[in-house]
């Protein structure tokens, strides 16, 4: 997130800072940028203490913690930008400021690459079932979660060195290509799959519903394309030379998404109900350990309350 300061005019050093320019707008989408913030940590971090770690649960816990850390750095950028823009004033190194950046970017790719995963494997569940049930390796989750850390890890780590080698035709081919990536590989991938699990939500038949989870995903996704996809598409567009809009409401639409997704986790759990910690957590178990062939259980009343309504 870019930091512009705004230096006192002549008159204003020696009048006081009573001149001192203030954009009303960004101040406005900054402060709802922080307060969609806090909710989203609060969500998601209930998210990571409620949560039951498993291999079931292990894609929802690594997107939670990705969007936890995400919005974090937003809320301490945005933090920073709205108090410098108050008072006028550079209260923060340049070095920190631009430090965060690449912390961002590094939690904003990791979600991106686990929400992809997670749309895959649903839709893996839904084309194999017989494969995903009896034959998937018990920890495949745990592997393609490392692979996916190595990859941001990887991804940030070379364009940040490279963006620091002071060549700026490296920088700009490095976050290029970062943003091409995210565009062309994951986004596609995340589409198709989400595609597939619509058609299969929207076609389940009664005696065969499709999982609440594929639901969650689905939505996960939808709002990912929304709000998320943007701050790629829009960087990518700038390292072009385009600027389609401000960095401050790409981050407010990544914020939502970012936030919103425990809540969708909660509200598909059936968590209206009179609410306790115990209540949160059973309603988290109960969405991510729906049996597999809902046909199969459908004479158990237990089990029937873990099957979504097609």
């Amino acid at each position: 997130m870019e930091v512009t300061t705004v230096s006192p005019s002549p008159a204003s050093a020696t009048e006081g800072d009573d001149l001192c320019e203030i954009d009303v707008t960004d101040v406005a989408v900054d402060s709802v940028t922080l307060l969609i913030c806090l909710c989203g940590l609060l969500g998601n971090g209930a998210v990571l203490c409620l949560l039951q770690r498993n291999p079931t649960t292990f894609y929802i816990l690594n997107l939670a913690f990705a969007n936890f850390t995400f919005l974090y750095f937003v809320a301490l950028s945005t933090l920073l930008y709205l108090k410098e823009e108050l008072s006028c004033s550079t209260t923060a190194p340049l070095v920190f400021l631009r430090a965060l950046f690449p912390l961002l970017l590094f939690s904003y790719n990791l979600g991106l690459y686990l929400l992809t995963a997670i749309s895959i494997s649903c839709c893996t569940s839904i084309l194999f079932p017989v494969w995903y049930r009896c034959r998937r390796p018990q920890r495949l989750s745990w592997v393609v979660c490392g692979l996916l850390w190595a990859l941001s890890i990887t991804v940030i780590v070379t364009v940040t060195s490279l963006c620091h080698s002071q060549e700026h035709e490296h920088c700009q081919l490095s976050l290029t290509s970062m943003y091409a990536l995210n565009l062309f590989l994951f986004a596609p991938a995340m589409l198709i799959s989400s595609t597939i699990l619509f058609i299969k939500v929207k076609c389940g038949s009664q005696q065969q519903q499709p999982k609440r989870l594929n639901t969650v995903t689905f939505l996960n996704v939808l709002f990912f394309l929304l709000f998320a996809l943007p701050l790629s598409l829009s960087n990518f567009l700038q390292q072009l030379g385009y600027i389609v809009v401000s960095s401050q409401v790409v981050f407010l639409f990544s914020s939502i998404h970012s936030s919103i997704n425990p809540f969708i986790l909660f509200l598909a759990g059936r968590c209206w109900r009179p609410c306790s910690l115990g209540s949160l957590r059973l309603s988290l178990q109960r969405l991510l350990e729906e049996p597999e062939e809902n046909s199969a259980h459908s004479n158990d009343p237990a089990m029937d309350t873990a099957v979504s309504a097609s």
